[in-house]
């Protein structure tokens, strides 16, 4: 190979490599936060309101463990699977040391941090094998 190709295959394998990690740490990330909130954290009901004006997720409002009223953005937007009509309750968890953070049970996002950490993995894979090629 030409030095110029070395250098582009190098700067590819990089970007692929640093892709990677992100979306590896992005899915790992989403999973210990999950199960971490849904493992000790408070359980609450929550009533679903309408999202606030130019907003695409609801509001959630409900009552902490020692009393105190928490009303935050749903963490995910309505779906054909998840409604969140307004007016209904959903079950939520909640982080006992910061209560606006949640997770809708029944509903996690595990899917989806699992499918970051796999493209993660393979984007890793695929940048090693392209540094390797390189050198």
């Amino acid at each position: 190979m030409t030095d110029g190709m070395d250098t582009a295959l190098i700067v590819f394998a990089g970007f692929t490599l640093l892709g990677g990690v992100v979306a590896l740490l992005a899915g790992a990330y989403g999973l210990h936060r999950t199960r971490r909130i849904t493992a000790r954290g408070g359980t609450a009901v929550a009533l679903v309101k309408p999202a606030a004006p130019g907003a695409d997720r609801p509001l959630l409002q409900y009552e902490t463990g020692d009393g105190r009223v928490v009303e935050v953005p749903a963490p995910a937007p309505p779906g054909r699977g998840r409604p969140l009509t307004p007016g209904s309750t959903v079950r939520i968890s909640y982080d006992t040391d910061d209560p606006r953070d949640v997770v809708l049970l029944g509903h996690e996002r595990g899917r989806v941090d699992r499918a970051f950490v796999l493209v993660g993995v393979v984007a890793v894979l695929i940048g090693l094998t392209l540094a390797v090629l390189a050198f």
